[in-house]
């Protein structure tokens, strides 16, 4: 016989009925425990994420009040109101029974019991109680998966021998849930990667959530990750599912991994450790299950030199490493990826068809592209956007070295001035947009608000 997936707990103060009931479940659902002293409920609460519980209504002899059954009922709501409780009564208390279902147990059960009818009930109130935990997951994942479907990603294209290599580590690391380090460049695709990686593996139907660390405030990190419960601190008028329960059973991708201070890296290491977060405000942590996968542009090896990065967490995070090559250095992949977004921009814009000149290729291919692949997708869309013809030439990729005469503010010629101008033109142009003048300037968002804060922007 195979038993179901359920945590029951049993709380009555009569051993013999603990022992049968015990005795009749125990082939009909994963783990029975049962308690004689109501007063350890808070404890076991604190263990264990318990689906049903079984609660006697009267503990003390000579009183059949039901007070103690709905006193109990009351701190089981309190502490998880997702618990389904089945109040055991006498048949003569039935009416206290009712008083429980108002006050939020899901049903009640009379001695004596008939064995058959009471393991029907508890299976359809797992099964309930499993649907109303894909329903509560998805709606707290909500804010997730909108943010995904906003940042569909880009199609992960390369042929040169470099990338034939990347795409075999890929193969190979996605049957495991070994704990992966991409390393890479700025927009060399890093993230395409990690999303690659999960589509191969066993937890594609579950969530890819990504994180870029460089863009989380310091003080909200732990709410950002680990989530809250309501009221844990100004402004937390609900609770927050954290990135780390939000990707349990899928991939978490965390992005610039060595932006952490030390302080940061000391929490995200003892969560890796233990596999459990607790979030802000509670009291009992969560299991997570995640396969880990996290990127950096930096040498993490000469962090942990400089003392920058934490030794033990570097060696956590890689048990694979895959070094991703920048795009100057993948050949004819350029052409490849060029002709990706030329089509897809022609489409967005409606234009008609357009091609490459023999010199519009010879000035991709001799471009070092210092923002990788990111800078040429924003390349060929506004050659898309602004050429006149239909033969994509060499002055449409406006890819050429600006003058300094493009950058005088006509007030110094001090490279912090010319900076603060860049970061004022582009934010300017972006409207505000963090995310979009970031990536133009090929800087991380961090990166970008010390500018911003050091300009006075």
């Amino acid at each position: 016989m195979s038993t179901i997936k359920g945590k029951i707990l049993i709380v009555d103060d009569n051993e013999s009925i603990l022992l049968t009931l015990k005795q009749s479940l125990k082939y009909e659902f994963k783990e029975i425990e049962t308690i004689r002293n109501p007063n350890l409920i808070p404890n076991y609460l604190d263990e264990k994420d318990w689906d049903i519980i079984l609660l006697d209504m009267n503990f003390r002899a000579g009183i059949n009040s039901g007070n103690e059954g709905l006193f109990w009922l009351r701190k089981i709501r309190e502490s998880n109101p997702d618990i389904l409780v089945f109040l055991i009564t006498a048949y003569g208390d039935v009416d206290t029974a009712v008083k429980g279902i108002k006050e939020g147990a899901h049903d009640f059960i009379t001695k004596p019991w008939d064995i058959d009818k009471l393991i029907a009930s508890l299976h359809a109130a797992f099964k309930l109680r499993e649907s109303e935990r894909k329903v509560k997951k998805l709606e707290e994942n909500r804010e997730v998966l909108i943010q995904n479907s906003m940042s569909a990603p880009d199609e992960f294209l390369g042929s040169s021998p470099k990338m034939t290599e990347v795409f075999k580590a890929i193969h190979k690391v996605a049957a495991t849930d070994a704990n992966i380090l991409i390393l890479g460049e700025n927009g060399t695709g890093k993230e395409l990667v990690a999303r690659e990686i999960h589509k191969l593996s066993g937890r594609k139907k579950e969530l890819f959530v990504s994180v870029d660390l460089g863009s989380i405030n310091e003080n909200l990190f732990e709410s950002e990750m680990f989530g809250h419960r309501k009221g844990a601190f100004t402004d937390a008028n609900a609770d927050r599912t954290g990135r780390f329960v939000a990707a349990s059973g899928g991939t978490l991708f965390l992005d610039e991994i060595t932006n952490l201070s030390m302080n940061l890296q000391s929490k995200l290491l003892q969560v890796l450790q233990n596999m459990k977060v607790i979030p802000v405000g509670a009291n009992k942590a969560v299991n997570v299950d995640i396969h880990l996968i996290s990127a950096t542009n930096k040498n993490p090896f000469l962090l942990v030199d400089q003392e920058l990065f934490r030794e033990d967490l570097l060696y956590r995070l890689n048990t694979i490493i895959i070094n991703l090559p920048p795009l100057r250095e993948r050949g004819d992949d350029i052409l490849l990826i060029a002709d990706f977004f030329l089509k897809r921009y022609i489409k967005k814009y409606n234009k008609s068809e357009m091609k490459l000149s023999s010199s519009g290729i010879k000035t991709l291919l001799k471009h070092s592209w210092p923002g990788n692949v990111r800078e040429l997708k924003h390349t060929i869309e506004k050659a898309v956007i602004l050429a006149e013809s239909d033969i994509l030439k060499t002055e449409d990729f406006r890819i050429e070295k600006k003058s300094s005469n493009e950058w005088d503010t006509g007030s110094s010629n001090k490279l912090a001035d010319v900076e603060k101008f860049i970061v004022r033109k582009v934010l300017d142009k972006h409207h505000g947009n963090l995310t979009k003048t970031a990536n133009e300037l090929n800087i991380s968002r961090t990166t970008l608000y010390l500018k911003i804060e050091k300009y006075g922007l």
